[in-house]
């Protein structure tokens, strides 16, 4: 029996899918109860889709280079895909390139040998890829653009040059450069990959909106994110651990359901925009200035402490790291900063608080309250306890 030979490795649905195949095909094998022919077409098929076997940067190959035409619609004289410089002095500014019922499209840039950028638009009524061959080190024409743009770094490294200011992106970083930011590419001869999001004011302030209503910590960052938006003009996000994976996930089913565009596209769209910006308020790190630090900083604490007060039972700096995704040393540093305990000496304080105010307002056992807030001592929970108030735990209850 012959499978397809894939020269790129198996990730983890493939894998799935094959080991349901064989036991598939192995109960068919002995029961002889259907077509396996047709089995093994529909596996086949599967085995073969985008969503099976195509990681993000794959999919943006698939766009690029399969099923597409070489020759450039209206688009790229609207757009103006890849600009050489041809003024110091002038900025060009971009208008937004499609209708104003399309409220998002994405550009995609793949820069490879030998000094070639392939680049195309989705949507678009017609699949193309330009190609730009360039010299090392070549700008585009300084520009800013009407509207948002959001791109991200699919592979390699790329360099940009923003209100006078070189920086290098690398692989997972993003960042968000605000309408009438002057702001100019720089193509140098490694490989990368990168895909551009342009997005229309109002659908980024709708996002707003929505982000605002979410938990503390995330409506404080997109609150802090707007306002460094509108300080700088531009946002560098870089991702944390965990981050990478859900983002490529995201900008991956946000680019296949702009390239379906049908009626149902625009809210979806929408809602995935929504989740890579919830993405970046929470599983991304971005400048903030110092005061915006020093109220994030007491916002994490409040989260941190409500966290504890809800888990005294079963608390660890391990369960705050994994909750939190951040490293033990930040929270024991945290803590220190805003109280002057120790980690252990902040969760006694909460357990005895809880203690405190069980004590006055059940009738529970003592027995019953030390197993409450998370002690499984009972002398050594006196023992502190009385530390504190220079009280039995019965003592307080009678003489409060």
């Amino acid at each position: 029996m012959y499978l397809h030979n894939y020269s790129t490795p198996l990730n983890k649905h493939t894998q799935y899918l094959l080991q349901i195949f064989f036991i598939l095909f192995d109960i068919l094998r002995h029961k002889m109860c259907c077509d396996k022919l047709k089995i093994f077409k529909i596996f086949h098929i599967l085995l073969l889709s985008d969503e099976v076997i195509m990681n993000l940067k794959q999919y943006i190959r698939h766009l690029l280079y399969d099923n597409t035409t070489y020759e450039s619609p209206d688009i790229y004289q609207r757009f103006r895909i890849v600009c050489p410089e041809y003024s110091q002095h002038d900025i060009e500014v971009k208008p937004y390139p499609l209708p104003e019922s399309e409220h998002m499209f994405g550009l995609i840039w793949d820069i490879h040998e030998p000094h070639t950028v392939s680049a195309t638009i989705i949507p678009s009524g017609t699949a193309f890829t330009y190609e730009k061959r360039f010299e090392p080190g070549m700008r585009t024409q300084m520009h800013s653009h009407e509207y948002l743009e959001l791109f991200y770094i699919v592979d390699g490294e790329y360099r940009q040059k923003i209100l006078g200011n070189e920086f290098t992106f690398h692989k997972g970083e993003l960042c968000l450069i605000d309408r009438n930011c002057e702001h100019q590419e720089i193509l140098d001869s490694g490989s990368s990959t990168i895909l551009f999001l342009g997005i229309t004011n109002a659908i980024f302030n709708d996002i707003m909106k929505h982000l605002s209503t979410s938990g503390r910590i995330a409506s404080f960052l997109n609150m802090a994110l707007l306002e460094q938006k509108n300080l700088q003009q531009y946002l560098h996000f870089r991702p944390q651990p965990e981050g990478l994976e859900k983002m490529e996930q995201a900008l991956y089913q946000l680019l296949s359901e702009l390239k379906q565009h049908d009626v149902a596209s625009p809210l979806i769209c929408q809602g995935l925009l929504l989740r890579i910006f919830r993405i970046l308020g929470t599983n991304y790190e971005f400048s903030l200035s110092k005061q915006l630090r020093k109220q994030m900083n007491w916002i994490l604490f409040e989260e941190i402490t409500d966290y504890m007060e809800n888990h005294l039972t079963q608390i660890s700096i391990t369960g705050l790291s994994e909750e939190f995704h951040f490293q033990e040393d930040y929270f024991n540093r945290l803590i220190k900063t805003q109280t002057g305990l120790t980690y252990t000496e902040y969760l006694q304080l909460l357990r005895l608080r809880r203690a405190e105010t069980l004590l006055l307002t059940t009738d529970a056992t003592i027995d019953q309250i030390t197993e409450a807030v998370g002690y499984h001592n009972k002398g050594y929970f006196y023992k502190i306890f009385t530390e504190r108030h220079q009280l039995t735990p019965a003592q307080f209850r009678k003489k409060m």
